[in-house]
Protein backbone atom coordinates (compact mmCIF):
# COMPACT_ATOMS: atom_id res chain seq x y z
CA UNK A 1 0.00 0.00 0.00
CA UNK A 2 1.36 3.41 -0.98
CA UNK A 3 0.50 6.41 1.14
CA UNK A 4 0.51 9.67 -0.82
CA UNK A 5 0.52 11.92 2.22
CA UNK A 6 1.82 11.87 5.75
CA UNK A 7 0.01 9.05 7.55
CA UNK A 8 -2.23 9.75 10.52
CA UNK A 9 -2.46 7.01 13.15
CA UNK A 10 -5.25 7.30 15.70
CA UNK A 11 -5.54 5.76 19.16
CA UNK A 12 -8.95 5.43 20.75
CA UNK A 13 -10.12 3.39 23.74
CA UNK A 14 -13.28 1.36 24.17
CA UNK A 15 -13.32 2.68 27.74
CA UNK A 16 -11.83 5.83 29.32
CA UNK A 17 -8.90 5.73 31.76
CA UNK A 18 -7.51 2.34 30.76
CA UNK A 19 -4.08 3.54 29.59
CA UNK A 20 -4.76 4.59 25.99
CA UNK A 21 -2.63 7.74 26.21
CA UNK A 22 0.36 5.85 27.62
CA UNK A 23 0.07 3.15 24.95
CA UNK A 24 -0.26 5.73 22.17
CA UNK A 25 2.71 7.74 23.39
CA UNK A 26 4.82 4.59 23.74
CA UNK A 27 4.02 3.70 20.11
CA UNK A 28 4.95 7.23 19.01
CA UNK A 29 8.20 6.99 20.95
CA UNK A 30 9.11 3.67 19.31
CA UNK A 31 8.34 5.07 15.85
CA UNK A 32 10.42 8.18 16.52
CA UNK A 33 13.38 6.08 17.66
CA UNK A 34 13.56 4.35 14.27
CA UNK A 35 11.91 6.83 11.92
CA UNK A 36 13.85 8.73 9.30
CA UNK A 37 11.63 11.77 9.71
CA UNK A 38 10.02 13.64 12.57
CA UNK A 39 7.03 12.22 14.44
CA UNK A 40 4.29 14.34 16.01
CA UNK A 41 2.19 13.14 18.93
CA UNK A 42 -1.06 15.09 19.38
CA UNK A 43 -2.98 14.98 22.66
CA UNK A 44 -6.51 15.46 21.33
CA UNK A 45 -8.46 14.17 24.29
CA UNK A 46 -10.23 17.50 24.59
CA UNK A 47 -11.72 16.92 28.05
CA UNK A 48 -8.95 15.03 29.77
CA UNK A 49 -5.49 15.94 28.49
CA UNK A 50 -2.94 14.37 30.84
CA UNK A 51 0.24 13.69 28.87
CA UNK A 52 1.99 16.84 30.08
CA UNK A 53 1.78 15.54 33.66
CA UNK A 54 3.10 12.12 32.64
CA UNK A 55 6.12 13.93 31.23
CA UNK A 56 6.65 16.11 34.29
CA UNK A 57 5.52 19.37 32.70
CA UNK A 58 2.97 20.98 35.02
CA UNK A 59 2.47 24.07 32.89
CA UNK A 60 3.28 23.55 29.20
CA UNK A 61 4.30 26.70 27.38
CA UNK A 62 1.86 26.18 24.50
CA UNK A 63 -1.16 23.89 24.48
CA UNK A 64 -3.95 23.18 22.00
CA UNK A 65 -6.21 25.88 23.42
CA UNK A 66 -3.54 28.49 22.65
CA UNK A 67 -3.98 27.70 18.96
CA UNK A 68 -7.71 28.40 18.81
CA UNK A 69 -7.31 31.92 17.31
CA UNK A 70 -5.28 30.53 14.40
CA UNK A 71 -7.71 27.65 13.95
CA UNK A 72 -10.72 29.99 13.99
CA UNK A 73 -9.17 32.45 11.54
CA UNK A 74 -7.90 29.74 9.21
CA UNK A 75 -4.33 30.99 9.57
CA UNK A 76 -2.98 27.78 11.10
CA UNK A 77 -0.05 26.42 9.13
CA UNK A 78 2.86 24.02 9.50
CA UNK A 79 5.26 26.71 10.76
CA UNK A 80 2.94 27.80 13.56
CA UNK A 81 2.27 24.21 14.53
CA UNK A 82 5.92 23.20 14.74
CA UNK A 83 6.55 26.32 16.82
CA UNK A 84 3.89 25.16 19.28
CA UNK A 85 5.20 21.58 19.57
CA UNK A 86 7.47 20.40 22.37
CA UNK A 87 10.62 18.47 21.46
CA UNK A 88 11.29 15.43 23.64
CA UNK A 89 14.70 15.84 25.33
CA UNK A 90 15.95 12.26 24.92
CA UNK A 91 14.23 11.65 21.59
CA UNK A 92 14.38 14.84 19.51
CA UNK A 93 12.71 13.14 16.53
CA UNK A 94 9.50 13.14 18.58
CA UNK A 95 7.51 16.33 19.01
CA UNK A 96 4.40 16.72 21.17
CA UNK A 97 1.41 19.01 20.91
CA UNK A 98 -0.02 19.19 24.41
CA UNK A 99 -3.78 19.09 24.80
CA UNK A 100 -6.61 21.42 25.69
CA UNK A 101 -6.34 22.70 29.27
CA UNK A 102 -9.91 24.02 29.47
CA UNK A 103 -12.31 21.10 29.75
CA UNK A 104 -15.37 23.34 29.68
CA UNK A 105 -14.32 24.66 26.25
CA UNK A 106 -13.98 21.28 24.55
CA UNK A 107 -17.18 21.87 22.53
CA UNK A 108 -15.73 25.08 21.10
CA UNK A 109 -13.50 23.06 18.78
CA UNK A 110 -15.24 22.32 15.49
CA UNK A 111 -14.53 19.67 12.84
CA UNK A 112 -13.17 22.46 10.63
CA UNK A 113 -10.73 23.46 13.39
CA UNK A 114 -9.45 19.91 13.76
CA UNK A 115 -9.18 19.51 9.99
CA UNK A 116 -6.97 22.60 9.78
CA UNK A 117 -4.85 21.32 12.65
CA UNK A 118 -4.38 17.90 11.06
CA UNK A 119 -3.57 19.39 7.66
CA UNK A 120 -0.81 21.52 9.21
CA UNK A 121 0.49 18.50 11.13
CA UNK A 122 0.56 16.26 8.06
CA UNK A 123 2.39 18.95 6.14
CA UNK A 124 5.07 19.44 8.78
CA UNK A 125 5.77 15.88 9.97
CA UNK A 126 6.53 12.47 8.52
CA UNK A 127 4.18 10.63 10.89
CA UNK A 128 1.33 11.97 13.03
CA UNK A 129 -0.16 10.06 15.97
CA UNK A 130 -3.33 11.37 17.58
CA UNK A 131 -4.71 10.23 20.93
CA UNK A 132 -8.44 10.93 21.21
CA UNK A 133 -11.25 10.43 23.71
CA UNK A 134 -13.07 7.12 24.12
CA UNK A 135 -16.30 9.06 23.59
CA UNK A 136 -17.50 10.30 20.19
CA UNK A 137 -19.22 13.45 21.40
CA UNK A 138 -16.50 15.86 20.28
CA UNK A 139 -15.01 17.14 17.04
CA UNK A 140 -11.51 15.80 17.62
CA UNK A 141 -12.52 12.16 18.02
CA UNK A 142 -14.86 12.12 15.02
CA UNK A 143 -12.53 14.06 12.70
CA UNK A 144 -9.39 12.11 13.60
CA UNK A 145 -11.08 8.74 13.31
CA UNK A 146 -12.46 9.56 9.87
CA UNK A 147 -9.10 10.79 8.55
CA UNK A 148 -6.82 8.14 10.04
CA UNK A 149 -4.86 5.72 7.88
CA UNK A 150 -4.54 3.27 10.78
CA UNK A 151 -6.98 3.12 13.70
CA UNK A 152 -5.71 1.54 16.89
CA UNK A 153 -8.34 0.49 19.42
CA UNK A 154 -7.27 -0.08 23.02
CA UNK A 155 -9.29 -2.26 25.34
CA UNK A 156 -8.80 -4.55 28.33
CA UNK A 157 -9.54 -8.18 29.17
CA UNK A 158 -12.59 -7.10 31.18
CA UNK A 159 -15.88 -8.11 29.57
CA UNK A 160 -17.36 -4.69 30.28
CA UNK A 161 -14.54 -3.12 28.27
CA UNK A 162 -14.08 -5.22 25.13
CA UNK A 163 -17.69 -6.44 24.86
CA UNK A 164 -20.07 -3.87 26.35
CA UNK A 165 -18.17 -0.65 25.61
CA UNK A 166 -16.67 -2.08 22.43
CA UNK A 167 -20.06 -2.98 21.03
CA UNK A 168 -21.64 0.33 21.96
CA UNK A 169 -18.94 2.60 20.58
CA UNK A 170 -17.15 0.60 17.89
CA UNK A 171 -20.02 -1.68 16.92
CA UNK A 172 -22.79 0.91 16.93
CA UNK A 173 -21.47 4.49 16.91
CA UNK A 174 -18.37 4.17 14.72
CA UNK A 175 -20.31 2.90 11.64
CA UNK A 176 -22.50 6.02 11.83
CA UNK A 177 -19.39 7.95 10.77
CA UNK A 178 -18.47 5.50 8.01
CA UNK A 179 -15.96 3.42 9.97
CA UNK A 180 -16.73 -0.27 10.41
CA UNK A 181 -15.18 -2.37 13.16
CA UNK A 182 -13.11 -4.19 10.52
CA UNK A 183 -11.07 -1.00 10.05
CA UNK A 184 -9.49 -1.19 13.52
CA UNK A 185 -6.49 -2.95 15.05
CA UNK A 186 -6.66 -3.80 18.73
CA UNK A 187 -4.22 -3.27 21.58
CA UNK A 188 -4.96 -5.24 24.74
CA UNK A 189 -3.97 -3.30 27.87
CA UNK A 190 -3.17 -5.29 31.00
CA UNK A 191 -3.04 -3.43 34.34
CA UNK A 192 -0.83 -4.91 37.07
CA UNK A 193 -3.63 -5.22 39.63
CA UNK A 194 -5.97 -7.31 37.49
CA UNK A 195 -5.80 -11.09 37.61
CA UNK A 196 -7.68 -13.29 35.20
CA UNK A 197 -9.93 -11.74 32.60
CA UNK A 198 -10.59 -13.20 29.18
CA UNK A 199 -7.76 -14.57 27.01
CA UNK A 200 -6.72 -12.74 23.85
CA UNK A 201 -8.24 -15.37 21.55
CA UNK A 202 -11.66 -14.84 23.11
CA UNK A 203 -11.36 -11.07 22.81
CA UNK A 204 -10.42 -11.38 19.13
CA UNK A 205 -13.34 -13.73 18.52
CA UNK A 206 -15.80 -11.45 20.29
CA UNK A 207 -14.68 -8.21 18.64
CA UNK A 208 -13.58 -9.57 15.26
CA UNK A 209 -10.73 -7.06 15.32
CA UNK A 210 -7.13 -8.15 14.48
CA UNK A 211 -4.62 -7.90 17.31
CA UNK A 212 -1.78 -5.41 16.82
CA UNK A 213 -0.12 -5.96 20.19
CA UNK A 214 -0.40 -5.79 23.95
CA UNK A 215 0.54 -3.10 26.43
CA UNK A 216 1.37 -4.27 29.94
CA UNK A 217 1.15 -1.61 32.60
CA UNK A 218 3.64 -2.33 35.36
CA UNK A 219 4.08 -1.02 38.88
CA UNK A 220 7.31 0.68 37.82
CA UNK A 221 5.50 2.44 35.00
CA UNK A 222 2.79 3.72 37.34
CA UNK A 223 5.45 5.07 39.67
CA UNK A 224 7.09 6.89 36.77
CA UNK A 225 3.75 8.32 35.64
CA UNK A 226 3.09 9.68 39.12
CA UNK A 227 6.49 11.37 39.13
CA UNK A 228 6.23 12.66 35.56
CA UNK A 229 8.92 10.38 34.16
CA UNK A 230 7.18 8.42 31.42
CA UNK A 231 10.03 9.13 29.01
CA UNK A 232 12.54 7.70 31.48
CA UNK A 233 10.48 4.50 31.71
CA UNK A 234 10.36 4.17 27.93
CA UNK A 235 14.07 4.84 27.65
CA UNK A 236 15.59 3.03 30.64
CA UNK A 237 13.23 0.45 32.14
CA UNK A 238 13.69 -3.11 30.87
CA UNK A 239 10.01 -3.53 29.99
CA UNK A 240 9.59 0.09 29.04
CA UNK A 241 12.25 -0.19 26.34
CA UNK A 242 10.13 -2.81 24.55
CA UNK A 243 6.70 -1.30 25.20
CA UNK A 244 4.60 -1.08 22.02
CA UNK A 245 7.48 -2.21 19.81
CA UNK A 246 5.41 -4.89 17.96
CA UNK A 247 2.67 -2.36 17.23
CA UNK A 248 5.22 0.20 16.01
CA UNK A 249 6.81 -2.45 13.78
CA UNK A 250 3.39 -3.29 12.33
CA UNK A 251 2.68 0.37 11.59
CA UNK A 252 6.10 0.77 9.96
CA UNK A 253 5.57 -2.26 7.72
CA UNK A 254 2.02 -1.43 6.73
CA UNK A 255 2.72 2.19 5.89
CA UNK A 256 6.18 1.42 4.49
CA UNK A 257 7.75 4.11 6.64
CA UNK A 258 11.46 4.74 5.97
CA UNK A 259 13.69 3.73 8.83
CA UNK A 260 16.65 5.73 10.02
CA UNK A 261 19.84 3.86 9.22
CA UNK A 262 21.85 2.82 12.27
CA UNK A 263 25.43 2.91 11.05
CA UNK A 264 26.54 0.71 13.94
CA UNK A 265 24.62 -2.18 12.38
CA UNK A 266 26.12 -1.74 8.91
CA UNK A 267 28.84 -4.23 7.82
CA UNK A 268 31.19 -1.46 6.68
CA UNK A 269 30.97 0.24 10.08
CA UNK A 270 31.66 -3.00 11.95
CA UNK A 271 34.72 -3.66 9.75
CA UNK A 272 35.99 -0.13 10.30
CA UNK A 273 35.47 -0.46 14.06
CA UNK A 274 37.36 -3.77 14.07
CA UNK A 275 40.26 -2.23 12.15
CA UNK A 276 40.43 0.75 14.49
CA UNK A 277 40.26 -1.45 17.59
CA UNK A 278 42.96 -3.72 16.21
CA UNK A 279 45.19 -0.76 15.45
CA UNK A 280 44.62 0.68 18.92
CA UNK A 281 42.98 3.78 17.48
Amino acid sequence: MTISMTPLISFIGTTPNIGTTSAAFAAAYRLAESSEGRVLFMDLNLKSAKLHRYLGIDRPGITLDHLRPELLSGSMNSVKLTGAAYEMPACPQLHVLFGNMFRDQAEYFTPADIDRLLEAAQEAYSVVIADVSAYWDNAATVTVMRRAAIRMLTTTAALSSFQEDGQRWIGQVSPLFGISSSEYRSIIISPPWRNGGFPVRDIRKETGIPLAGQFKITESMLMQLDSGRLEDWLKSDKQGCQAMQPAADMITRELMLPRRMDKRKQPWFRRLAAIRNGAGL
